[in-house]
């Protein structure tokens, strides 16, 4: 089992980091998923599935890896993303 911090762009708020977590937790072989909002950062403990699993699902939601380009969509879809947790938690 390993445990990994990645830094994300786009982390906004605690609805982002709620979308993260739902979402993150749902791919097979993740056991945990905690999300640090002020450090823009994921924490993520997996087997049996790779990294780049994990990295293609933050890209899709919206919050590239930091060290990727950060382009208007991706800046988009992590707003669409904030809102989807912000509305979960109410």
């Amino acid at each position: 089992m390993k445990t990994e911090e990645i830094i994300i762009a786009n982390l906004k708020c605690n609805g982002c980091a709620s979308t993260i977590k739902k979402e993150i937790a749902a791919l097979s072989g993740v056991k945990e998923v905690t999300v640090d909002v002020e450090k823009d950062a994921v924490k993520v403990t997996y087997e049996n599935i790779g990294r780049e699993s994990i990295i293609n699902k933050l890209h899709s939601l919206g919050y590239p890896e930091a060290t990727e380009k950060n382009g208007l969509l991706l800046q988009i879809k992590s707003y669409g993303s904030c809102m989807v947790g912000r509305i979960n938690n109410l």
